[in-house]
């Protein structure tokens, strides 16, 4: 569907956020591979849009780690690797951690209600063997419930970085995925998360948010190995 601007159509700067977000989800779920060169003429044919919005869209994707710029040849879609995931696994848990006992010392009741219907809309998404369509809508679910947790920390700038070093995680996760059974300890591990954040039990938040993270972690990390 093109996204051509008309004169009843968004602003130039709507028109990029809603092709990076396009794109970003492109790249989530796999269609643009990892590695991949982003032809910006086919880009641009596909969405019906100009070069103006397109290289703003991938500004902001290059920003996020999503895309990376290469010189005068064009953009790419970032790799996946071992030890970029390591640093992403690292930082993630450092800083949602920081987060999650910021949102513990400034969340309210309201705070309370969401992390819970949040988990309740989670739990409620198909387990085992999904449809991509049925996949997509526990990864939006999964998404939401994460940024319910430390959305009462008061620090916009931490939640962006949280939120950014998130979607890394979830790439990377998604494509373990596409080989192997969702985790069948996660949720259980989110109704612990979730029960600690609520009693404002920092330290054991703050470990189960850790622990939930690396394991993930660790299980992608065999998968992108391979066998042997």
């Amino acid at each position: 569907m093109s996204l051509r601007e008309t004169p009843a159509s968004p602003s130039a700067a709507t028109l990029s956020t809603t092709l990076a977000e396009r794109l970003r989800s492109a790249i989530m779920r796999g269609e643009l591979v990892p590695g991949s060169k982003l032809v910006l003429d086919r880009i641009r044919a596909s969405y019906g849009v100009s070069l103006s919005p397109l290289r703003e869209a991938l500004w902001r994707l290059e920003s996020e780690g999503l895309v990376q710029a290469e010189d005068q040849r064009g953009y790419r879609v970032a790799p996946v690797s071992a030890d970029n995931l390591s640093e992403v696994i690292r930082l993630r848990v450092e800083l949602e951690s920081m987060a999650a006992r910021e949102a513990i010392l400034h969340g309210d009741a309201a705070w309370e209600g969401r992390i819970l219907s949040s988990l309740h809309q989670l739990n409620r998404s198909r387990r085992g063997q999904r449809s991509p369509e049925e996949q997509e809508e526990w990864e939006q679910r999964h998404r939401a419930f994460h940024a319910e947790l430390i959305s009462a920390c008061r620090m916009p700038m931490l939640q962006q970085f949280c939120e950014t070093l998130h979607d890394q995680s979830d790439r990377y996760r998604r494509i373990f995925l596409k080989d192997h059974e969702p985790d069948r300890d996660v949720p259980a591990e989110h109704a612990a998360i979730a029960d600690a954040m609520i009693g404002r039990r920092a330290d054991d938040a703050a470990r189960m948010l850790r622990d939930h993270i690396e394991r993930t972690g660790r299980n992608i990390q065999v998968a992108l190995r391979g066998p042997g």
